[in-house]
């Protein structure tokens, strides 16, 4: 789908449309601007894990992780679930799964 092209003939409302939605692009850009959340994202699009789950994966102490999530949580990126005393957290929708597809390519695919 081509980007639609900015001109000065649209209306305010329009253009306040584009604003909130240039800001909304922007503050989700920016929670996956981290090595560690963009690790934990890459390790939930294969689906549903435990917080010591991806400590285990990344390496990383529970404190790193959690406040990591936090951030993820409070973007609306990642959604938890409580199983006794297990956490579990998963995508909360396709966004993260369809860019993250696009950086793979970009970076991490054979011959990127």
């Amino acid at each position: 789908m081509p980007l639609p092209v900015l001109d000065a003939t649209r209306d305010a409302a329009e253009m306040d449309r584009m604003v909130e939605n240039a800001t909304n692009a922007a503050n989700f850009l920016k929670a996956l601007s981290h090595e560690g959340r963009l690790m934990i994202l890459c390790h939930l699009v294969s689906g549903e894990r435990s917080v010591t789950e991806l400590e285990t994966l990344l390496s990383a102490r529970q404190a790193a992780v959690s406040q990591q999530l936090s951030r993820l949580r409070l973007e609306g990126l990642v959604t938890a679930r409580r199983d006794g005393k297990t956490i579990y957290y998963s995508l909360a929708d396709d966004r993260p799964r369809k860019v993250l597809e696009v950086v793979y390519d970009l970076f991490c695919a054979p011959n990127s």
